[in-house]
């Protein structure tokens, strides 16, 4: 098997979206951290900037059947760099105007609805790209650059905003929107299936029904959202298990933050080399177990040190969860309908997001932070339990021929 490397260098059409991916994420993860500043400076309110982040991650999710529809019916190719090209006007206009709360939420519920689009389009172009022995270590390839470049953004912001300001530090971004897609052109053009007669909105019930009588793909799905949404509190959770059980300041809660990033860009350099060897339903249950047990294990961390600890052997966890889960559905899914699985997975994964983000802060004000990864944890934990006994039984009665 070739390694990550041998296999970026060797296949020009792969390099070119791991390439565009890691531009194009690492100037979205630039511009988010000068957004928050600038709504947070103009307005005052934190309410404020909690609708930007509802406007840029919550509402794009809700489009998930329809963005995987796009993906289906069109070039993705071309679906990806109009996407690229679209968001990279929308944070330009932003630049450009700095406009007042209401304009500038439209703009940014424009760009994020563009990157809704972009991400079953990218993942969908992957089994198209590379043979099936190479989709784990591509997709951990991928998977490393991309968080990689959300990992660093923040800093990048952080050395780039006192030089250029809040307005520079978006036109850095629209650029890079730019050369993603210009790069994106060296991929090779990734025609459609045609369905025939078919409007965008049947193409995309089309896509719900297949995952709900597909049961391999169901469980997958069912089981991925159903780990977000108990795990999903963690963001909040560790917060104040930093500043209120611990006792800490700032620099305790960035660590806590910090240590699944790390953990994340472990797991997918260790998955890029060893991947190939495993199997993907061990390391999709696996994935699903150590971060729930991840967040179960932090609960009862008696200081800032092991609950790092813990929290950064979760993101191992993470790496293993995104590219098992991309891995056997790009194996079970037919080519036609794989934008669609992706497209209604990663939307229902962002609403079970925000949903763990509401019941998790009323758990959060009910008990403290502990008990909350407890429950987390545990639940996360069961849910991971109903995986490992039904994929197996799903995988062996269903008639697609796959390599597990």
């Amino acid at each position: 098997m070739p390694t990550a490397f041998g296999l970026l260098r060797a296949n020009r059409p792969l390099r070119a979206l791991f390439t565009a991916r890691v531009i194009s994420y690492g100037g979205d993860a630039l511009s988010l951290v000068a957004l928050m500043l600038h709504v947070a400076a103009t307005t005052g309110q934190g309410v404020a900037v909690a609708l930007l982040l509802l406007v840029g991650d919550f509402v794009p999710a809700l489009t998930g059947p329809l963005a995987g529809a796009v993906a289906d019916r069109f070039d993705r190719r071309r679906v990806m760099v109009v996407c690229e090209l679209v968001q990279a006007a929308a944070v330009l206009a932003i630049a450009v105007a700095l406009p007042p709360l209401g304009p500038l939420l439209v703009l940014v519920g424009v760009r994020a609805l563009a990157g809704q689009v972009f991400q079953p389009a990218s993942r969908s172009a992957v089994p198209a790209l590379v043979g099936d022995r190479d989709l784990e270590t591509a997709n951990s390839a991928v998977g490393f650059g991309a968080n990689a470049a959300e990992a660093f953004g923040p800093l990048l912001a952080a050395a780039l905003l006192p030089v250029l300001g809040v307005r520079g530090v978006l036109l850095v971004d629209a650029a890079s929107f730019l050369i993603s897609a210009l790069v994106l052109v060296r991929v090779p053009s990734l025609p459609p299936t045609p369905s025939p007669g078919e409007s965008l909105l049947g193409q995309a019930r089309v896509g719900l029904g297949y995952i709900l009588r597909t049961r391999p793909v169901r469980v997958v799905a069912i089981g991925f959202v159903a780990v977000v949404a108990c795990n999903g509190v963690d963001d909040v959770a560790l917060v104040l298990l930093a500043t209120e059980t611990f006792q800490a300041g700032g620099s305790a809660v960035g660590l806590l933050l910090g240590a699944v990033g790390v953990g994340l860009l472990a797991g997918y350099a260790l998955l890029t080399r060893f991947a190939p060897a495993a199997s993907m339903t061990a390391l999709l249950v696996g994935g699903f177990l150590v971060s729930s047990a991840g967040n179960l294990l932090t609960g009862l961390a008696w200081a800032v040190s092991a609950a790092f600890a813990v929290q950064a052997v979760r993101g191992l966890g993470l790496a293993a969860m995104d590219v098992a889960s991309s891995t056997l559905l790009q194996r079970l899914v037919p080519a036609a309908l794989l934008g669609r699985v992706f497209g209604n997975l990663y939307g229902a994964i962002g609403i079970a997001a925000a949903i763990s983000y509401l019941g998790g802060g009323l758990l959060l004000d009910a008990t403290d932070a502990p008990t909350t990864l407890l429950i987390a944890g545990g639940a996360g934990v069961l849910a991971t339990a109903a995986v490992a006994i039904s994929l197996p039984r799903a995988l062996r009665s269903t008639a697609h021929g796959t390599r597990d």
